[in-house]
């Protein structure tokens, strides 16, 4: 039942063929982001491009799953095409819980297909089949196509790109069933070079549940603590939208391409206007009982006079920031219409949304003109951006193949770097100071999540002590790090502490791990670190744009030394963590 290995499925699209290999690692990587590293450290070639065939694309799940609530995410390992260098996306959906039903602790994809085919795996088959017919189809109809095709239900789980993973975007997302995303850093282009539209995942084993009344006691007080805490009202109420007016009320709101950090307009996008008016309800990843996903809708008149299509789409504070707040939108069902784009063509909403607002600021400047654009970009113009979002997805032209590998790599092409708001990759929807900046800028995903570099700022209002929060991103990268192997939901950090988590691992038999959770974390950290700096990160390298420079909040204007010196320490940390 409790295995001590790992058992990967590896997978030659070349040869259509795969075989199960048996791999230690459980006490000193756990799964998660410690398996996708220690399967890209195997099987990953550091001195080779990101699309070169052999490169690996991995996805694995943690030693938790389908045990105990919110163990529901996946983690994708790759050398990504953003800044070809090793990195991570994580996803939920039912992704993991398929995994753990077809007795699977990770997937290893390699080579490239001779034609666009999908891939099909389950507990005891795999097939890769040609679907040539589905290359340049947008994520709805596929998704159809596909579900039709493969059949199945409950743990089955269907990855798959639109026209951005098709034509390489370092933007492609890889969408998981339908509301959920492997969103950043462009795995949906390491699928798209592959020749592959598509992985299904048949949940249709069994896995046995620990026998006696000690696990099941624990899966309950796990439960009752998911459930029953602020935690559950936090985030299956209005979810992350609401910090749209916390962060407007902070001074500490992107908007309108960072020239602004707050608006009273922001009112008509906020978590509660979109929970008043668009929300349909709520649904959650497989095993998880909070349902933090929120649905809202979108309508379209097909015929006069009142006929109308209508389309569900999650929405969340990212997709809000990055299609809303960024790009000056101030009506909520105009902003859900711009996601429904992103979703459709398979990009990360993120990098597209803070891309266009970079673009549009361009246009008004004059950097760039409407040969560039070929739309006339304003702020608060949804039409405009729709259309965008589409060149940007099929790359129209040298513009927008360009600005689809990255804001700054068009910003140095063609002038406005300054204010381009890249920290390591398109920016998160937070303005609150130097040390978020810092841990975006040089993080491991350049994510939100790689630390609470937000929440540390608005803890630490007056405080400049650089040491203190440099050991704070390295000690909070730490737990997190934890987290992700056991791929567990980050929104259940406050709840999943370290005892609770050794109890877990208890439960089932893995004693040696949930005894040496710290030198696990300490050692998957190292190791992540050390192959990204192997395959060319150089943290003392890093640039940020001017416009971070230039933000005032509720601290007021950004300390430029502190920003500076922050940097230049939390490099050398991560240099020391990187070192054999």
């Amino acid at each position: 039942m409790i295995r001590d290995h790992f058992r990967i499925l590896t997978v030659d699209l070349a040869a259509g063929k795969g075989k199960v290999v048996i791999l230690d690692g459980r006490d000193t990587e756990a799964g998660g982001s410690g398996l996708a590293a220690l399967l890209f450290d195997k099987y990953g070639h550091l001195n080779k491009p990101w699309d070169d065939p052999e490169q690996p694309l991995i996805f694995t799940i943690g030693p938790l799953t389908g045990y105990f609530p919110l163990m529901s995410k996946t983690v994708c390992g790759f050398k990504s095409p953003y800044h070809d260098q090793y990195g991570e996306s994580h996803a939920g959906g039912r992704s993991a819980l398929s995994l753990r039903f077809a007795d699977l602790d990770g997937l290893v994809i390699t080579g490239k297909a001779d034609s666009p085919s999908y891939v099909s795996i389950g507990s005891h088959h795999l097939e890769v089949k040609d679907v040539h017919y589905m290359w340049g189809i947008d994520l709805q109809r596929s998704g159809k196509m596909l579900r039709k095709m493969i059949g199945g239900a409950g743990h089955r789980s269907i990855f798959r790109i639109g026209p951005a993973g098709e034509n390489l975007s370092a933007y492609a997302s890889i969408t998981v069933d339908t509301y959920r995303h492997f969103g950043r850093l462009g795995g949906g282009a390491v699928m798209g070079s592959k020749n592959l539209k598509a992985i299904a995942i048949q949940g249709d084993g069994v896995f046995q549940l620990p026998e006696g009344k000690d696990y099941a006691e624990l899966f309950e007080e796990v439960h009752k603590q998911l459930t029953t805490t602020d935690m559950m009202d936090k985030y299956h109420n209005l979810g992350t939208p609401v910090n749209l007016a916390v962060l407007n009320e902070l001074k500490a709101l992107p908007i309108k391409n960072l020239q602004q950090t707050t608006d009273p307009k922001i009112k008509t996008i906020s978590g509660e206007t979109f929970a008043d008016h668009t929300l349909l309800r709520n649904t959650a990843c497989a095993g998880c009982p909070v349902g933090c996903i929120h649905i809202g809708f979108v309508r379209e008149k097909f015929m006069e006079p009142n006929r109308y299509n209508y389309r569900q789409v999650s929405y969340d504070h990212e997709p809000i920031f990055a299609t809303g707040s960024m790009l000056g939108m101030t009506d909520a069902f105009k902003v859900l219409g711009i996601m429904d784009i992103v979703e459709n063509m398979g990009l990360d909403v993120m990098s597209a949304g803070v891309a266009l607002a970079w673009a549009t600021e361009a246009l008004e400047k004059g950097i760039i003109s409407e040969e560039e654009t070929l739309v006339p970009l304003k702020f608060n113009d949804a039409e405009g951006y729709k259309e965008a979002i589409e060149h940007l997805a099929f790359g129209s032209n040298d513009f927008y193949r360009l600005l689809a590998q990255g804001t700054m790599k068009a910003a140095a092409h063609y002038g406005g770097e300054d204010f381009a708001c890249v920290l390591g990759q398109e920016m998160a929807g937070y303005a609150t100071g130097e040390v978020f900046f810092t841990s975006q800028a040089l993080g491991f995903r350049h994510s939100h999540l790689d630390s609470g570099g937000y929440s540390y700022d608005q803890k630490h209002t007056t405080e400049r002590k650089v040491k203190e929060a440099v050991d704070f991103l390295v000690k909070d990268e730490e737990g997190r790090v934890l987290l992700t192997s056991m791929v567990a939901c980050l929104f259940a950090r406050e709840v999943y502490k370290e005892e609770l988590l050794a109890d877990c691992l208890n439960s089932l038999g893995y004693t040696t791990l949930a005894n040496n959770m710290q030198q696990v974390a300490q050692h998957i950290q190292k190791l992540r670190w050390r192959l990204r700096l192997a395959s060319g990160f150089d943290p003392a390298a890093v640039k940020i744009p001017k416009r971070f420079n230039e933000v005032t909040n509720w601290k007021g204007p950004i300390d430029q030394a502190f920003f500076q010196e922050l940097r230049e320490e939390y490099a050398k940390h991560i240099i020391e963590l990187g070192k054999e």
